[in-house]
């Protein structure tokens, strides 16, 4: 046993004395207890990984949660295999039904680091930057005394690509391997900063993978500079996004990833062998190529980023910090990879709309906790603010649904219904979307629950999907009189959603007149 040091001037005759030395006695016996509980209320780390287009099917931690035929989409047994992820899944909690808020990239970038609808941002659509007034839960968090820093796409500060270091910060102090878009394959850093390595004859940066490396490839690249911030400020708190440009196409990745999924055999979805029935044109199958080799290249960029969030957590593990962050990992959109014979994002449909979200939080959440609501984008700042006890100065339009996660919130209170909109009219001098983003079309918004989707689009009929009975989405049973409640309840919801938040679709006269007949007024 430890020897307990004697208080100054004690001697074994002075009964006064003796009481002083119980005294020191008791605060040696009690000084663990007290630290332990100084402990307890040190901030959280926060560490974010998002990917971009990300379909959720390619995790282990979404196909355990899948009968079978949801499982193996591509084929009986074709899977690639994330471990790592998978294991914050089981120490923390899944949310099966998350939803980016509108499914294309800035966006559903722009709700989740302000809490507000895109509408109401400034970056409705891709390549509109974010108003200078947004704050960010980075802000928040910098403000409450927090190291901040973001490596990877950005895609919140207009059309600049790749635009390294932006000068407007939005609460991340540390912005130099922030670029704002791009899906580069390689960077590198000298003494000038990061910057993307093959160009071409005219100097300009390229997609090529040729080359890359475990130190070049972008995956590896941006994970080491999380891991080196994180050894630099282990003694927290700190904040750190690492958002991964993969598996976004182009789908190439490096040796031995290129490789490693080439012997896997993929089928076409269920989904894309079905004309379906009363489907709208978002969602009606089309008859595109189905490539194998893109297929294989795209789990390989999924391989990559799994075993780069093991990186992840094995320097947290060496740090001695994991038990003291708060892991997330999530994307901005999905990728549909051949559901509905389409590939790349930007409908309603699950494999657009439906992105991973896994959370570990020690000492908050439940491991093995799985929260079934249909959850946003837009809800993730309150939620992340509230679960970490940091006050919020804004007025956020997204929920807290932090007591989903902890067990506070009682399920059967909450209203489970998620806003989900693209599109609409662009704003006077935002200047025309350029090649890579004419995705979004006239677009639509809906009201989604965990078990439906009530759909409205300008140019398209209104469409109701039942994910319970028809989980492929290949049947629009809008007309069904056992439906009609559900309708008038989804439809009330929506125009509800559309009036408070300045939903621009509302704006046509066609679309409103939809919505009002459905409400059944």
């Amino acid at each position: 046993m430890k020897a307990i040091r004697r208080c100054p001037g004690h001697t074994r005759s002075s009964p006064a004395r003796q009481g002083i030395a119980a005294c020191c006695l008791l605060l040696a016996i009690a000084r663990p207890s007290l630290a332990a509980a100084r402990q307890e209320v040190t901030p959280p780390n926060l560490l974010i990984i998002q990917t971009d287009e990300h379909n959720f099917r390619t995790l282990g931690c979404y196909r355990a949660l899948l009968p079978e035929d949801q499982t193996f989409v591509w084929g009986k047994g074709v899977v690639v295999e994330t471990p790592n992820i998978d294991w914050l899944a089981t120490q923390g909690a899944v949310a099966d039904r998350f939803y980016a808020t509108s499914p294309v990239c800035t966006p559903s970038r722009a709700a989740f680091a302000t809490g507000r609808y895109p509408q109401n941002t400034g970056a409705i659509r891709n390549n509109l930057p974010l108003r200078d007034e947004m704050v960010t839960f980075a802000e928040v968090l910098r403000r409450h005394g927090y190291a901040t820093g973001y490596a990877g796409k950005w895609h919140l500060d207009g059309p600049g690509r790749p635009q390294f270091a932006p000068d407007r910060h939005f609460g991340w102090s540390d912005n130099r391997y922030l670029f704002n878009r791009g899906h580069w394959k390689i960077l590198v850093e000298d003494t000038n900063g990061p910057r993307v390595g093959p160009t071409n004859a005219q100097g300009a940066p390229t997609y090529s993978v040729a080359g890359a490396d475990e130190r070049s490839f972008t995956t590896d690249f941006l994970t080491d500079r999380a891991i080196a911030f994180i050894r630099q400020h282990r003694s927290g708190p700190f904040c750190f996004q690492l958002s991964i440009p993969d598996p976004h196409g182009p789908n190439s990745v490096r040796p031995p990833y290129d490789t490693m999924f080439n012997d896997l055999h993929f089928e076409r979805p269920v989904s894309a062998l079905s004309p379906g029935e009363g489907l709208p044109g978002y969602a009606a199958t089309l008859k595109g190529p189905f490539n194998q080799r893109q297929m294989a290249l795209y789990f390989g960029m999924v391989k990559c980023i799994d075993d780069n969030v093991g990186r992840l957590l094995s320097a947290l593990r060496e740090t001695g910090l994991l038990e003291r962050t708060i892991v997330i990992f999530t994307s901005d959109h999905g990728d549909l990879c051949g559901e509905h014979g389409r590939h790349n994002k930007s409908v309603p449909m699950e494999g657009s709309a439906r992105i991973p979200f896994v959370i570990h939080a020690p000492g908050l959440i439940q491991p093995g906790t799985v929260v079934r609501q249909a959850l946003g984008t837009v809800d993730f700042k309150p939620t992340l603010l509230s679960l970490m006890g940091v006050s919020d100065p804004t007025a956020d339009e997204g929920r807290d649904a932090s007591g989903l996660f902890t067990g506070k919130t009682d399920p059967a209170g909450w209203n489970d219904v998620t806003f989900v909109r693209i599109g609409g009219p662009t704003p006077a001098g935002a200047g025309a979307a350029d090649a890579e983003d004419q995705e979004e079309g006239n677009g639509w918004m809906g009201a989604f629950t965990r078990r439906f989707k009530l759909i409205v689009a300008p140019a398209e009929p209104p469409a109701l999907f039942d994910l319970e009975t028809d989980p492929h989405e290949l049947r629009n049973v809008i007309g069904r009189p056992e439906h009609a409640e559900v309708v008038r309840r989804l439809a009330g919801e929506l125009l509800d959603y559309a009036r408070t938040h300045h939903e621009p679709h509302l704006e046509l006269a066609s679309l409103r007149e939809e919505l009002i007949r459905l409400t059944g007024q």
